[in-house]
C-alpha cells in the first residue's frame, strides 16, 4: 500500500501547473498527470498493483473529470483491484462489448449504403450502383430497411424474396444476390454474426424454387421460347431503309448500333474523343467496355 500523499483542495489541484505527476491525497495512488508540453493538458491517473505489478490506470482528463470524481472512480478501481479482478482490463472489454453493440446497431438501409460506396470505384459506371439502390429501394428497404442489420434472419429474407420470387424471377434472383452481398459486408465489418442468412446453396436453395426453372416455366405459360424474336437477315435491308427515314437521335443510334454491332450502351455512351473520322475508326476505351478491354 502506497502512502497517503497530503490531501488537496479543488484549488489546489486547479493550481498544479508544474509538469509531471502530482499527488493529491485521500485515496492512495491517485495523481494528477501535468503535459511536459502543455500544463493546461491535465489527466487523472490511478498508479495502482494488479497482480504484484505496478500500472498506472488513467481515469479522464482534468478538469471535466472533476477532484470528487476522480477520488470515486479510484476507490472503485481499487475494489476491483482487491477483489482479485484488473480493472484495467474490465474497463477495456467494457469497450470493446460497447463498441460491438453499437457497430451490430447498424440498420440494414445503412449497412447497403456503406456497401454500394464501398464498390463505386471497382464497378464500371454509376448506373450500377443506381440498379442497386433502386433494387433495394423498391423491395428490401421497405421490409428490414430500418431493421439491425445483425437481427436479419432466413425468416425476414423470406419475406423480401417470396412476394416476387415467382413472379420477377429474374430481379428476384438479383435481389437475393445483393442481400447476400450487403450482409457478407456487414459480417466483415463486423456488424453482423453468423452464417449469412441470403445465401443460396444448402440454404435457399431448400426453400425456394430454382429461378431458372420458374423462368423456363413463365416462357412456357406464355407460349415463348425465352428469346427476344430475331429480324430474318432478308428483311435487314427494307428495314434499313425506313430507319434512314426516320427522324431523332433515336433512330440514327440503333443505325449506329447495326452498323457497328455494338452495344447499345456502348453507342449510348460514345463520346466526340472516341472517334477518328478521317480515319474511320471508332476506339471504345477499356473503362466502357463489359469486358474491360479496348474495342476498336
Amino acid at each position: 500500500m502506497p502512502k497517503l500523499a497530503k490531501v488537496l483542495g479543488p484549488l489546489a489541484v486547479r493550481n498544479l501547473k508544474t509538469p509531471g505527476l502530482h499527488f493529491v491525497g485521500e485515496v492512495a495512488g491517485l495523481a494528477l498527470q501535468v503535459s511536459p508540453n502543455n500544463p493546461d493538458a491535465r489527466t487523472w491517473i490511478l498508479r495502482i498493483q494488479i497482480d504484484g505489478k505496478r500500472r498506472d490506470m488513467g481515469l479522464g482528463p482534468f478538469p471535466e473529470i472533476s477532484l470528487a470524481d476522480a477520488r470515486e472512480r479510484a476507490r472503485q478501481a481499487r475494489q476491483i483491484a482487491r477483489d482479485g479482478r484488473d480493472p484495467i482490463e474490465e474497463r477495456r472489454a467494457l469497450r470493446q462489448s460497447m463498441k460491438a453493440t453499437r457497430a451490430k446497431g447498424m440498420t440494414f438501409e445503412e449497412a447497403a449504403g456503406a456497401y454500394i460506396e464501398s464498390m463505386r470505384d471497382e464497378w464500371k459506371n454509376d448506373k450500377h450502383a443506381a440498379q442497386w439502390s433502386s433494387t433495394l429501394k423498391n423491395y428490401a428497404y421497405p421490409v428490414i430497411g430500418e431493421m439491425a442489420v445483425a437481427e436479419i434472419e432466413l425468416p425476414e429474407i423470406l419475406k423480401v424474396l417470396e412476394p416476387i420470387w415467382r413472379d420477377k424471377p429474374e430481379t428476384a434472383s438479383r435481389l437475393r444476390g445483393r442481400l447476400e452481398n450487403v450482409l457478407g459486408w456487414a459480417k466483415t465489418r463486423g456488424h453482423r454474426d453468423g452464417l449469412n442468412p441470403a445465401r443460396w446453396r444448402d440454404h435457399l436453395d431448400k426453400v425456394l424454387p430454382k429461378p431458372g426453372k420458374l423462368k423456363a416455366a413463365k416462357h412456357r405459360r406464355l407460349g415463348i421460347d425465352g428469346h427476344h424474336a430475331a429480324m430474318p437477315i432478308d428483311c435487314a435491308p427494307a428495314f434499313l431503309k425506313r430507319l434512314r427515314s426516320a427522324d431523332g437521335m433515336g433512330a440514327r443510334a440503333l443505325e449506329f448500333a447495326i452498323l457497328t454491332a455494338a452495344r447499345s450502351g456502348e453507342v449510348r455512351g460514345a463520346t466526340w474523343d472516341e472517334f477518328d473520322l478521317d480515319a474511320g475508326l471508332w476506339i471504345v476505351p477499356a473503362s466502357r467496355m463489359k469486358a474491360a478491354k479496348e474495342h476498336r
